[in-house]
């Protein structure tokens, strides 16, 4: 297995309120997220949504997809919402979002490892081009946001 911890912060040109409203959705992310393929959502949660499971299917620059299930673990409306991974990749992923005064600030933690033969086995080699990938696949996120706001997001991605 390879571990992998990406962070990603996006600074939104919008209320606390509009960027949690598209957020707190991840059924409707493929609107506007080009790279998410689909999510199937496997089991309802509570009537906040902790206890539900989806699966994402997303597909970055490079030429493979990645399947992988999220289970609601905790939601703080309009601060976090977090999810434990599992499926070929494993781990946590945690939205926070708070508003610095002038924007709103949309961090994403994604600690994981892979369980796919093949990306443990290219790891060594691969790994930048995964980090890569993956920073592709957050800004691809973060334009896909400011025009479904129709405002700007800058995207800043931290390894």
């Amino acid at each position: 297995m390879a571990d992998y911890t990406f962070s990603t912060i996006w600074r939104v040109e919008a209320s606390i309120s509009e960027v949690w409203d598209i957020l707190c959705h991840p059924d409707q992310w493929p609107q506007w997220w080009r790279s998410l393929e689909q999510i199937i959502e496997l089991k309802k949660g509570d009537i906040q949504g902790i206890g539900a499971l989806h699966r994402y299917t997303w597909k970055g620059v490079l030429p493979y997809r990645i399947t992988f299930d999220i289970h609601v673990l905790k939601i703080l409306p309009f601060c976090l919402l977090e999810g434990a991974v599992s499926g070929a990749v494993e781990g946590r992923g945690v939205w926070s979002i708070y508003d610095n005064g002038v924007d709103t600030i949309v961090r994403y933690d994604w600690n994981i490892r892979t369980n796919t033969r093949w990306m443990n086995y290219m790891a060594p080699l691969a790994a930048p081009i995964f980090r890569w990938n993956h920073d592709m696949v957050m800004r691809e996120g973060a334009k896909g946001l400011a025009r479904k706001l129709g405002t700007h997001v800058e995207v800043c991605c931290i390894h």
